[in-house]
């Protein structure tokens, strides 16, 4: 296959990662800022729509192209010695296995545990604790700058690690960052 279409592949896929997680993320922070229950539920379902139609899909898109890329034009193990290369495989694989074992499992636990409030009628206090989980927001606020990051890298292709190492550092603390704050804009709380 051409060099030119496997990267317009893997270019796409990450504009369509990009639109998901940017989808995810205005989707999150709606359901946040609700206290109708029904329409927090619609937010919630949203979050699942932009996992599993965009972001599932386009990590997939990107595992593909990126290898075919690497093994092809890349020199299959010879990658390892490619700091701007190398630094975007360890970063997508750390968030491959990430999104799929925290942030995804746990949209996934906040849209079950919203069902079940809609048939109590109300937010439950279950729910409540759920939502207030500081590690999967952590992970979730993750997902943006680390992207960033990988697209940095594969553009600016920089043949030292400064650049993974200064921008997982900046990624890390925007993350922390977004945890803390966020969350204190829509205090959740006994008023609802």
């Amino acid at each position: 296959m051409s060099y030119n279409f496997l990267k317009f592949i893997h270019i796409l896929g990450a504009i369509l990662m990009g639109a998901g997680l940017v989808g995810v993320w205005m989707a999150d922070l709606r359901s946040r800022q609700l206290r109708d229950l029904h329409q927090f539920s619609e937010a919630v379902r949203n979050i699942a729509v932009f996992y599993d139609g965009l972001v599932v899909p386009s990590a997939v898109l990107l595992l593909v192209s990126g290898s075919w890329l690497i093994v092809e034009f890349y020199g299959g193990m010879a990658f390892l010695n490619v700091p701007w290369l190398l630094g975007m495989a360890i970063l997508f694989f750390a968030e491959f296995i990430e999104g799929n074992t925290i942030t995804r499992l746990y949209f996934m636990r906040l849209r079950r545990m919203t069902q079940q409030a809609l048939i109590k009628g109300h937010f439950t206090p279950e729910l409540l604790e759920e939502r207030g989980k500081l590690v999967p927001s952590f992970t979730h606020y993750l997902d943006l700058p680390i992207l960033i990051l990988i697209i940095a890298l594969g553009a600016l292709k920089p043949d030292s690690w400064n650049i993974f190492i200064i921008g997982s550092i900046v990624s890390v603390i925007i993350a922390s960052l977004l945890t803390y704050w966020i969350p204190r804009l829509y205090i959740w709380g006994n008023e609802i």
